[in-house]
Formats: C-alpha cells, structure tokens, sequence
C-alpha cells in the first residue's frame, strides 16, 4: 500500500495536547519550533497545509498553577482562555522565523452543524490557504459546552480534513502508532504499518484512554481517521517526536501506521450532513423502506415510516434507522417532527389532506440522503 502523504497537495496535521505542552509542563516551544521548520519545508514545495493543535487548557492550567485538569466546565473555559494567549502567540512567531502568516480559527461544532457557517468556515480556510497562511485551529474551549463539544481534537482534526477536502490528515502523538495492544502492557503488541480506515478490529486493538493531560486516546484516533476517510482522506498516525516526521512521511517513509481511505472524494453538502456530530432527530423506517434507501437509491417516502424521534424543522440534519435502530443514513428533513408524525405510515398522496397544504411527497429526498 503507497503511502498517501507523498502526494498530498493538502494536508492537515494534528499535534496533541501532551506534545505540544511537554506533557503538561508548559507549552514548548522547541517542539512547535521544530514542526515550523518541517510546515515551513513543505510549504516551499507547494504544499498547502492546516494546524490542529491542542494545549490551549493544558497551558492555561500551567499559568494558573492547577496540576490536575478541572472537572467544572467554567474552570476549563477559564483556563482554555488563558492558554490560547500563549498557544497563538508561540505559533505565529514560530511559523514567523520562515517567513510564514498564521491565523488562529478557533471553532465548535455549532459552526460546522450550521450549513451557512460551515460554509463561511470553508470559505475563510481556503481563502487562507490560497493566501499562503497556515491556519492553526484549535475547539473554542472558551465558549463550548457538552451540546457542542467535539471531545476530542481528533475528531476537530478529520472535520477540518473534511472541510477543506484534504488529501491526508497526519496525527502527531505520543505513541508510535496503532498496536495490536497497548505496548505499555503487552510486550507482544506489534505496530500496524497499514491496514483500511473504518476496519472494525481496529476499534478493538485501540481500546483504551490517552494521557492525563488530553482527551483523547488511541481509539479517538482511529475513529478519526474513519470519519476522514468519509471524504476520501487517508491518514497516518505517528510518534510527534520522532525526527523529522513531517518530511520524512512526505518523502515517502513508513512512519506510525497509515489508515488508508477506500472511498472517492464526496460531494460538500453531503459530506456537511456526515459531520454532524449531534442529530435532532431520526426516522425509522420499516425493512422494506431500508431496501429501497440502500439499495436503490430511492426517497424516503412517509409510508415507510415506524417511528419519529426528536424534535426537529424542516431543513434540519436527521438520521435514518433501519428496523434494528442502526443508522443507515442521514439528511435533510422536508417536515417537522410533529408533521412528520402525522404523515408517517400513510401514502405521499394523503400529505396534503393530513397536514392542510400540498408538500413535497417525499419526507427525504434522494438528493438529500446519504449512506453512512
């Protein structure tokens, strides 16, 4: 399997919280220093590229004197505030030394669920990117909260893969790589060097939490790359501290494991309802209604509907469950809730006498649906 990085016009790398801060000692800035240099390199060779970086909370807590990370969400919020100072402040000057702009982006998931900001956000990246500056995007911990929380900024990292379509998405950690078990405890665990995004026994290989000072762990990485490779994004997973990683994958080394996407690159609007981290709501629908959704291409009508879940508008992002509860797919709701429990079970002909006015006869439009 070729390694996907060599040929990557677009890149987004993602370095985590324990790395960029020296595992909670302070952001360190020989480390972010190193990396500029490395963007700086493939900079010059055209390549056009996106910083997701963690640490804003873990420095704050550094400035603030806490040792252990805080539970109440405003204590988080206070100290992602006082730590982005000094993140944005030690990556523009950094990235300045080789005669690089940057630019902070700071996001949540309302910005990217909201189709109009999801779109202004695409706009300012690739603006950005065409301008030769290096976005350095970080989950706007100031503001966020349970509702709007990415989690983790893996999952921030392949949104933003998405979101600018890009050709590989590189997570810098403190582990070499994905093993088939935790290193630290099995000494027969072995490195994955390549295998398919989405594979499920990967899931199961990355069971397990990540340090203490991040939110995330191997798992979150793997389901990452899952998530990247929706839009075609292939990823790599390697050590943060090992020499010249960034070159080194862009000149065609093996490094860390490569989670390869199998999938062409999909449609925006499509790939935006994918991206959807919280739903308002879900159709499920009967086994004959499913058929017809994944195999046939076909609109989901109200007569194949069961149940209606939630509370959602017209226009709102919902999933599709088949009679098991599994989401088989996901788009934009032409009803209501409260109108789409009125129609369910009934023919698209009777719509207009059920709800008053004529409608459109599907409750999904094909157009709008896609598989997941």
């Amino acid at each position: 399997m070729p390694s996907v990085v060599p040929s990557a016009r677009r890149l987004v790398v993602k370095v985590g919280s324990s790395l960029v801060t020296n595992e909670g000692r302070g952001i360190d800035a020989e480390a972010i220093g190193n990396w500029a240099r490395q963007l700086a390199a493939l900079a010059a060779q055209g390549r056009e590229l996106v910083m997701v970086s963690s640490g804003a909370v873990a420095e704050g807590m550094k400035r603030l004197g806490w040792t252990s990370r805080p539970r109440e969400l405003p204590e988080l919020q206070a100290a992602a505030a006082v730590g982005q100072m000094g993140l944005a402040q030690i990556y523009e000057t950094s990235l300045a030394r080789h005669g690089l702009h940057s630019a902070q982006v700071l996001l949540t998931h309302a910005d990217l669920a909201d189709r109009e900001r999801y779109l202004n956000a695409r706009s300012t990246l690739l603006t950005l990117l065409s301008l030769k500056v290096i976005p350095v995007i970080n989950e706007n911990d100031t503001v966020v909260n349970d509702e709007i929380k990415f989690g983790d900024n893996d999952t921030l990292g392949a949104l933003v893969a998405n979101l600018v379509d890009a050709d590989a998405y590189v997570i810098l950690t403190d582990q070499r790589g994905l093993f088939t078990a935790d290193p630290r405890r099995d000494p027969a665990a072995r490195l994955v060097d390549e295998a398919s995004a989405g594979d499920a026994a990967l899931e199961a290989m990355a069971g397990g939490a990540g340090s203490g000072i991040g939110r995330g762990g191997m798992l979150t990485k793997v389901l990452a790359a899952k998530r990247a490779a929706r839009s075609g994004t292939s990823t790599v997973i390697a050590w943060g501290r090992e020499s010249d990683v960034l070159l080194r994958l862009a000149a065609g080394e093996s490094i860390g494991t490569q989670l390869t996407a199998s999938t062409a690159k999909m449609a925006a609007r499509k790939q935006w309802m994918l991206d959807h981290l919280q739903l308002r709501g879900a159709f499920v629908v009967d086994a004959g209604a499913a058929v017809k959704v994944l195999e046939d291409g076909k609109s989901l009508l109200p007569i194949g509907i069961t149940e209606v879940h939630g509370d959602f508008v017209r226009g709102d992002v919902i999933a599709v469950r088949d009679p098991h509860g599994r989401e088989i797919a996901r788009g934009l709701a032409n009803y209501s809730a409260a109108e789409a429990r009125l129609v369910a079970r009934k023919p698209s002909s009777q719509i207009e006498a059920l709800l008053g006015y004529a409608g459109e006869p599907e409750m999904i439009h094909r157009t709008n649906l896609v598989l997941v």
